[in-house]
């Protein structure tokens, strides 16, 4: 495998961000490369730019000498030139709520911050003595992502008895003061705590919280099991007030670590676009996804100039070099347009109708189609996306296993995950189907799936079991 086939394939394997990073790298070690922004009419000829540069110099000259200066000197920029808008509506929001914009700035929270380091935050911004300092870092320690307490008092005593001399009461009041830091909710050493804690937060003469704080102490297992005729029973509430004080328990969370989260937000370059254009659907390449590029034209000309001579040995190797990188992008683009107007073509009822309309596809039909290898289209399509009317989806996504019909025909995984979804959402909450009846009533379609199949489409789009859906109301 030569080299440039070995650069092909590995740029052809590079997401958009990777393919950026590398083309900024290529351009810093490569002299011969640059980028190519020249765009016919969107700048200002040289020449005529240093004039105006030089008038405006003289103007502003002219009034620095005179005696009677104006109330307002001409500038060269906008405000919003210089000072960012988003602060500006930032300060906006602070003043109308009467805040100082500087105490606005700092309460913002730090991306990439854990859950620990905001429990450790507030720790040290409490009045606390060095023991109870100390007691309050190994509870943290202790504490999972989702805001639970994963070792007992009596083993975090243990822990820190040998070092300091504290009694366990001590390390029990130290955690009831972590379990009113932010976020409500954690230090909790099981759900039941974890939600009795944050109805703290809500004042007592709260409608139906005496009766919330009774659900959650004594009949949290029935509500998890959907057992709603003996809660009706042991509760003596009407259904309707019931299915209140549950939906009054769904809105707190029972995972409070999960709102401090350290991952940062992965941002999606989508390679092609897909339109549809006077009935046509259109593939076109995403022009910001990879940046125009040349050879710079006076390092090559110094290089045709400079004949075969060893002091240019460099300069001949750069251009070369730079040369295959050029065309290596070239490939890399032509094989992602081909790929993508191939599946384009196969999943038009996809683009029209939706996840129903999904064709079964394998990499081996576009392999098939454009005379390629299979490897090589598992590159294209991998961390590549298209970006459609429907939504932004990765080429992966276009690709599924199939399922045979009663007439001969097939039938693509993600058309009946989206049958099952829609059956679902269309079911009665008090009988929600279960995977047994959605398998019988497919079948009926003439779509052949058995139940673990369904079972296994419903667990991918994290559906709960028919037991865990059924609803009073």
């Amino acid at each position: 495998m030569t080299p440039q086939l070995q650069q092909a394939i590995r740029l052809l394997q590079l997401s958009t961000m990777d393919l950026q990073t590398e083309i900024q790298q290529t351009l810093e070690e490569n002299p011969m490369l640059e980028m190519d922004e020249d765009s016919p009419g969107s700048e200002q000829n040289p020449q005529e730019k240093s004039e105006t540069e030089l008038t405006q110099q003289d103007e502003q000259l002219d009034l620095e000498r005179s005696e009677d200066l104006p109330d307002e000197l001409p500038v060269d920029s906008e405000w919003e030139d210089i000072y960012d808008i988003a602060s500006a509506g930032i300060s906006n929001a602070a003043q109308a709520s009467g805040e100082n914009i500087n105490d606005y700035l700092e309460n913002q929270s730090i991306e990439g911050d854990t859950l620990s380091d905001h429990l450790l935050w507030q720790l040290r911004n409490m009045s606390t003595s060095d023991t109870d300092f100390a007691i309050g870092v190994a509870i943290i320690d202790a504490i999972n992502d989702d805001g639970y307490l994963t070792e007992s008092i009596e083993d975090i005593h243990a822990g820190l008895v040998d070092e300091i001399d504290i009694e366990l009461d001590e390390v029990e009041a130290v955690l009831h003061l972590i379990q009113r830091f932010d976020p409500l909710g954690v230090g909790a050493r099981d759900l039941k705590e974890c939600l009795l804690l944050q109805l703290e937060q809500f004042d007592d003469s709260t409608e139906g919280l005496a009766d919330v704080r009774v659900l959650v102490r004594d009949h949290l297992e029935q509500i998890g099991n959907r057992d709603y005729a003996r809660l009706l029973k042991s509760t003596r509430l009407s259904e309707q007030r019931l299915q209140e004080l549950i939906t009054f328990i769904q809105s707190l969370n029972p995972k409070p670590g999960s709102t401090i989260s350290p991952n940062r937000a992965e941002y999606i370059i989508p390679d092609i676009f897909v339109r549809k254009i006077n009935g046509e659907w259109i593939v076109t390449l995403n022009p910001e996804a990879a940046p125009r590029l040349r050879i710079n034209p006076l390092y090559a000309g110094y290089v045709k100039k400079s004949g075969r001579d060893k002091d240019s040995s460099y300069m001949r190797n750069s251009m070369q070099e730079a040369r295959w990188f050029l065309k290596s992008l070239q490939s890399r683009s032509d094989t992602l347009l081909r790929v993508g107007k191939a599946i384009v073509d196969r999943q038009r009822l996809f683009l029209e109708y939706g996840d129903e309309g999904m064709k079964p596809m394998v990499l081996r039909d576009i392999a098939d189609e454009l005379e390629m290898h299979e490897s090589t289209i598992s590159r294209v399509t991998t961390q590549k996306y298209m970006h459609t009317p429907r939504g932004v989806y990765e080429f992966k996504f276009f690709f599924s296993s199939h399922v045979s019909t009663a007439d001969g025909g097939e039938c693509s995984a993600t058309a009946i995950r989206a049958m099952v979804k829609k059956l679902i959402e269309n079911e009665n909450p008090r009988k929600p189907m279960s995977d047994n009846k959605i398998s019988a009533f497919l079948v009926k379609e003439g779509i052949n799936v058995a139940r673990r199949t369904v079972a296994k489409y419903r667990e991918a789009m994290s559906i709960p079991p028919s037991n865990e859906r059924k609803r009073l109301v």
